[in-house]
C-alpha cells in the first residue's frame, strides 16, 4: 500500500478491500478506535522529530503583525493529528484545519479548509490567499484543487526533481531552505 498523501479512511477502506472485510460503519468505528490507542502508545515510544525548519515557519509566520490563520490539512483523521501534533508540541498552533475524517478525498480536505478559514475570517479566502505545505504529489494535487500556492518539500518518499514535476509553486529539499521574507515581504 502507498501511503503518501493519502486519507486515513482511504487507507482503511483499501486495508479492508485487500482482506475482504466489510467496509460498514461498525468497522470504520472499530478501526480508528484502536488505531488511536496504539498510535498514542507508540509514539511515546517512538524516537520520531520535528522536520527541521518547522517551528522557525509557524514561528515566522505567526510573529507576522497582521499574519495568516494556520491550518492543519491533513489526511489523518483529526484525532490521530491531533495525538501526533501534541506529542511533537504542535497542535496548538493551528486554530483551524480539515481531516481525513471531514472527507476521504484529498482534494475535498482543501475546499473544507478553504471554506472554514473563509468562515474564521468572515469574508472571502481566494485560493492565491491560501499556501499549503506538503511533501507528496497528492498534496500538491489537493492544493492546486483550490488554485493555492503549494511549497513542496522533498523530506518525504518523493524527490525535489519528483515533486518539481507536479506544478507546486516552490519546490526545496528542507523547510530549512525556504525564506518566507523573500517569498510573503
Amino acid at each position: 500500500m502507498n501511503f503518501a498523501g493519502r486519507t486515513d479512511p482511504s487507507l482503511v477502506r483499501e486495508c479492508f478491500q485487500l482482506h475482504q472485510i466489510e467496509p460498514s460503519l461498525e468497522n470504520f468505528e472499530r478501526f480508528f478506535e484502536a488505531y488511536v490507542f496504539w498510535l498514542d502508545y507508540l509514539l511515546r515510544e517512538s524516537k520520531g522529530a520535528v522536520c527541521p525548519g518547522v517551528r522557525d515557519l509557524i514561528d515566522y509566520f505567526q510573529t507576522l503583525p497582521s499574519g495568516p490563520l494556520l491550518g492543519l490539512l491533513t489526511g489523518n483523521i483529526r484525532l490521530g493529528a491531533e495525538i501526533k501534533l501534541k506529542h511533537f508540541g504542535l497542535w496548538d498552533a493551528f486554530c483551524s484545519g480539515a481531516f481525513g475524517d471531514d472527507h476521504e478525498d484529498r482534494n475535498q480536505l482543501a475546499v473544507i479548509a478553504q471554506q472554514r478559514g473563509r468562515d474564521m475570517l468572515g469574508g472571502p479566502l481566494p485560493g492565491k490567499e491560501i499556501l499549503v505545505i506538503g511533501d507528496t504529489p497528492r498534496d500538491i494535487a489537493c492544493a492546486n484543487a483550490i488554485n493555492a500556492n503549494v511549497l513542496a518539500v522533498g523530506t518525504g518518499a518523493y524527490s525535489c526533481e519528483e515533486l518539481g514535476t507536479h506544478q507546486a509553486t516552490w519546490v526545496v529539499e528542507s523547510l530549512l531552505d525556504f525564506k518566507p521574507g523573500e517569498h510573503f515581504g
